[in-house]
């Protein structure tokens, strides 16, 4: 069964179409593909409180609202961190 597919625009800056441009040519994929790609990679928020519930079980520990929070703050700090590696030309 095939996919519908719908035509939609998004508007973003010049460096941004660019950049999808050079990582859509460099994967030899079309923009849409990419963006297929991405969309997918990245989970949803429910999804990802799905993967916390299941990794707390996994490793025995109760799935409170503290195990939650703190998770939540170590994962801040990580997305910090990557921001800040990506910003000053660093790999993340």
């Amino acid at each position: 069964m095939s996919e519908t597919k719908a035509t939609t625009s998004i508007k973003t800056t010049q460096a941004v179409r660019d950049r999808l441009k050079v990582l859509a040519d460099e994967r030899h994929m079309t923009l849409t593909a990419l963006l297929a790609e991405l969309a997918e990679r990245e989970p949803t928020e429910a999804e990802r409180e799905q993967r916390a519930q299941d990794a707390a079980r996994e490793l025995g520990i109760e799935y409170t609202p503290k195990v939650k929070a703190t998770g939540a703050s170590a994962w801040e700090k990580i997305r910090t961190h990557r921001a800040a590696g990506h910003s000053s030309g660093r790999a993340a």
